[in-house]
């Protein structure tokens, strides 16, 4: 008999109910704490995991309690939200996925899982994959964007970064892909709201990340607080049993969210906790966070055959199974063990990665700073903040160890005079402090304005209705740019924001996101040219909140947009057109892209093609550029996007250098749900596209025809 089956064998239905308890420890903020003092119950083996606690020695003791304590000694298992760093702070995940290089996703998740695991933690609530579309959702920050191609790759690096290659590290952190599913679709951009997606949306768009979250070997699933189609989540049979157990044959833990499983009788799918609990366990959910409703209730919905117990084995020998993969019965006190050099090699990838993030939105010649300048105005209320820098889920990382910008401006140009003021608050409506800043601008050789959001206004319940700059940033740009001083603006924000004004009026802009402890240095190495910038953005930038939800893989109307015919899809008072388009991104260097060719002109679908276009530096700047390859089928049984992103790949040029990105497409890449939602592919001709961004005017594109084998 195996360990897990001997004390299945040996547990009370207690025991067995506390193996599917979640607690918080109330160290951090995700939620209203409701557990309190969790150790008698750890005691009487009524608990199985305890998250937002990180103080070493506290889970230690924890855990003490629980081996030594309760009567069949199973270890805790301890968890906590590592999104993006644990003690060393990295860029947001929506930024990161700038960078588009599924290596350093994996390099930042390696280094945030080692230096959680040195302090006990042994589960992370994370990789977010929820595909979003709308900038007005808080969450978007967490995520890897628009684009379900882009949600696979992020998957499936952050989950090696976590958990190693099949949890081949001696410490892996056990990633948590969530939320599932579709929580980015939240009806009007609101948190928790319900969502109503086309079954097509959720095998195209939503589900993809998933798919490649367990193919990559995740440990765990987080479903979402939202509703599906008028299901919640944690009622979702049909997609946790079907979809995740049946058809992809995960057989790690589910997982609800924080008291999502209580919150299925305000959904109004279960009449009390009894039901809720029973229908949260037989839909699949085997771990109840924080509600407590499984230990509570679930030996009532036992008695009136709502659910059966070895509902409940199952649950609990999934749960036992982690713990064992994780090493806990073997050495339930395990931590690694970090050296200094490991940690400075930690801050010296989130400088890397921080780059990396920021991506140049406009330049009118400013950038890069003259050498000449010898004043320079530094204005706006994200300046000096190192708080914000971080982000939302900034996890054990202490804002005393950010580089503000102000800090790595002055770091970075020693010899200019560099003034600040902050004008106004991020919030609020005091406007004395504007005077002041147009004063400094107007004695200054250059003005680097420093606007944006709180780490606050992003992530979980921090959704906003508008996309502008809050409190009175507006009125502080709009004059300190009167002074006439050549301008760049930095948007430190967890979301595009809708600033048409600023982009028109500004010499250069710089979505500068919550790029982490090295924020100031990074932002400071791209304005004076040290670092030649190259991030694209994951997401569609709208210009106007009006136009959201909006994305670059939009499918076509009966009457697509004609500027000479009044009756196609349009606005009166905005353009269809985005500020800026997926993918976009400028550096100093110019590259160009040639000579797109195909191998073949017919591709049968047991075949591969090869895809060439040469590109060129022919900037005296070393650079890095990221080349997309999209594609669409003209013609086909259900209408398809317009573009659909097929690959990407990277290449480091130096100065005049020439090279070609060879991509290697089978007909398979070219494969979409059926009307059955089966996946299939069908013989007809494709467009293939190629270029820096989902601009469709400046794409080079060519032809090839998908034939029957």
């Amino acid at each position: 008999m195996s360990r897990i089956d001997s004390l299945l064998h040996a547990m009370t239905l207690e025991e067995k109910l506390g193996q599917l308890n979640l607690v918080t420890a109330g160290q951090a903020v995700t939620g209203p704490v409701v557990c309190g003092d969790t150790t008698k119950d750890i005691a009487a083996g009524r608990v199985a995991g305890v998250f937002n606690l990180w103080d070493l020695e506290a889970l230690m003791r924890a855990q003490r309690c629980a081996v030594q304590e309760s009567r069949l000694g199973v270890p805790l298992l301890f968890g906590l939200d590592v999104l993006h760093g644990f003690r060393t702070i990295f860029s947001i995940p929506l930024a990161e996925a700038g960078a588009f290089d599924p290596q350093l996703w994996e390099r930042t998740a390696c280094a945030a899982a080692l230096e959680a695991a040195s302090e006990g933690i042994h589960l992370t609530f994370a990789p977010m994959l929820d595909v979003s579309r709308d900038p007005r959702w808080g969450r978007i920050a967490e995520g890897p964007g628009e684009d379900p191609l882009v949600g696979e790759r992020f998957a499936q690096a952050k989950i090696r970064g976590f958990q190693g290659d099949d949890f081949s590290r001696i410490f892996p952190l056990a990633a948590t892909a969530k939320h599932f599913c579709a929580g980015g679709a939240a009806t009007a951009g609101r948190d928790y709201a319900a969502v109503d997606v086309s079954e097509r949306a959720l095998h195209e768009v939503y589900l993809p990340p998933f798919r490649a979250a367990v193919e990559a070997g995740c440990a765990a699933v987080m479903t979402a607080f939202n509703n599906v189609n008028g299901v919640p989540m944690s009622a979702q049979g049909r997609l946790l049993n079907g979809y995740l157990r049946s058809r992809l044959k995960f057989d790690g833990v589910i997982m609800s969210d924080y008291t999502a499983i209580a919150e299925l009788v305000e959904h109004g799918v279960a009449a009390d906790s009894i039901e809720a609990a029973a229908i949260a366990l037989k839909a699949g959910v085997d771990m109840d966070m924080v509600s407590g409703v499984y230990l509570a209730h679930l030996p009532e919905a036992l008695a009136r055959g709502l659910v059966e117990e070895r509902d409940i084995d199952v649950a609990v020998a999934r749960v036992l199974q982690l713990k064992k993969r994780l090493g806990l019965f073997d050495d339930p006190y395990r931590v690694a063990r970090l050296d200094d050099s490991v940690k400075e090699t930690h801050c010296i990838l989130a400088l890397e990665a921080a780059r990396r993030s920021a991506t140049l939105l406009i330049n009118r010649g400013l950038l890069p700073l003259s050498a000449n300048l010898r004043r320079i105005a530094v204005v706006g209320p994200l300046a000096d903040s190192g708080a914000d820098m971080l982000g939302p889920w900034s996890a054990a990382g202490g804002a005393e160890n950010c580089v503000t910008i102000l800090e790595g401006l002055r770091r970075a140009l020693p010899y200019c005079e560099i003034a600040h003021h902050s004008g106004v608050a991020i919030e609020g409506d005091d406007e004395s402090g504007i005077a002041p800043a147009f004063a400094l601008a107007e004695g200054a050789d250059a003005v680097v304005l420093c606007l944006g959001e709180a780490a606050r206004m992003s992530g979980e319940a921090a959704c906003r209705a508008s996309l502008g700059l809050p409190g009175k940033q507006r009125q502080l740009a709009e004059r300190v740019m009167s002074a006439g001083a050549p301008t760049v603006a930095l948007l430190s924000c967890g979301r595009p924001l809708a600033v048409p004004w600023l982009f028109k009026r500004a010499q250069a802009v710089v979505a500068a996101w919550f790029l982490g402890h090295r924020a100031g240095e990074a932002i400071a190495d791209i304005l004076t040219g040290r670092f030649n910038p190259s991030a694209r953005l994951a997401v569609t930038w709208p210009c106007d909140v009006g136009q959201v939800p909006i994305f670059y893989s939009a499918r076509s109307t009966g009457r697509p947009f004609d500027a000479a015919n009044f009756y196609t899809s349009r606005y009166l008072d905005c353009s269809n057109d985005p500020q800026f388009p997926f993918g976009h991104g400028l550096s100093f260097s110019r590259t160009t892209l040639s000579n797109l060719r195909v191998d073949c002109a017919e591709l049968k679908t047991s075949q591969t093609t090869r895809v060439r276009v040469d590109v060129c530096n022919e900037s005296d700047i070393a650079t890095e550029e990221t080349i997309f390859l999209f594609a669409r089928d003209r013609v086909a049984s259900v209408a398809r996007p317009l573009m659909e992103l097929k690959d990407w790949k990277k290449i480091a040029l130096q100065p005049q250098q020439g090279a070609t990105i060879d991509f290697v497409l089978c007909a398979q890449a070219f494969q979409f749900p059926g009307e059955n939602m089966e996946p299939t592919v069908e013989p007809g001709g494709v467009d293939i596209f190629v270029g820096f961004s989902a601009d469709a005017e400046k794409l080079l594109s060519a032809r090839l025809r998908i034939v029957s084998a």
